[in-house]
């Protein structure tokens, strides 16, 4: 059943007119009137919903019966993802929600090779807010992880709380580390996740250093060193595996 994602309040029995680009979307399933669809607003669950008038640029719907249903790993990760060029960012912000990230942090790192403008950051920001929604609509989920702005590393480092909280865990991927990925827990966290990926260069020893004074751990994959679109799906995918989130 086709599902569409709708900033605003949805109960049930409300008449509601479709987003503009939702309508466009609906047009192009060739949806007709009378036909079923799913709605959610990114606070939880979602609400059944039948189509009752389509024009040219226009869509109501009738907002149905509210269903408790949520896909959420049982643990928060935050994927901290270096900058990677063409089009590998928009697959990468893909799989990550998929794989049940609650949000994820565009960093701008030294061994990268995509600088922004603060106006083309704003453009990409919200673009990939865009590929995030169409994740959600496509996998099930009904709880939007947010994208946050485009940042420096050392900035973003800065910005995070000295003390970590009770619980929770950073890690940060990297071919030097010694730490193997066995080591860590076998149950979620019951803190925050934070799981930091470097650009297609990898991270400078500098920044990892900075990390590592942030409270990163650096965690090893194994022998073979893997492509910044490739390590944090792989580490998403390990843990989901080891912490339930399948």
């Amino acid at each position: 059943m086709p599902r569409f994602f709708v900033d605003s309040t949805l109960a049930p029995g409300l008449v509601v007119a479709l987003p503009e680009e939702v309508a466009r979307h609906v047009q192009v399933l060739r949806l007709q009137a009378g036909d079923a669809l799913t709605l959610f607003n990114g606070q939880g669950g979602q609400y059944a919903a039948r189509l009752v008038e389509l024009e040219r640029r226009n869509a109501l719907v009738e907002i149905g019966a509210f269903e408790a249903v949520e896909v959420e790993p049982p643990y928060r990760i935050t994927l901290a993802q270096g900058i990677a060029g063409g089009d590998k960012m928009d697959w990468l912000v893909e799989k990550a929600v998929e794989l049940g990230v609650a949000r994820i942090a565009p960093l701008v790192a030294a061994r990268g090779v995509v600088r922004l403008s603060a106006e083309r950051a704003s453009r990409r920001q919200a673009h990939w807010q865009g590929v995030v929604r169409a994740a959600c609509e496509q996998c099930g989920r009904n709880r939007v992880p947010r994208i946050e702005p485009a940042c420096d590393l050392s900035k973003w480092l800065e910005a995070l709380p000295v003390s970590i909280e009770p619980g929770a865990v950073r890690l940060m991927l990297s071919p030097r580390a010694s730490v193997p990925f066995d080591t860590l827990p076998s149950t979620a966290p019951n803190g925050d996740v934070t799981l930091l990926i470097g650009p297609e260069g990898g991270l400078s020893p500098e920044e990892e250093e900075a990390a590592v004074a942030h409270g990163f751990s650096a965690l090893s994959l194994g022998p073979r060193v893997l492509r910044t679109e490739t390590a944090g799906m792989a580490v998403l995918a390990a843990l989901a595996a080891r912490w339930g989130g399948w």
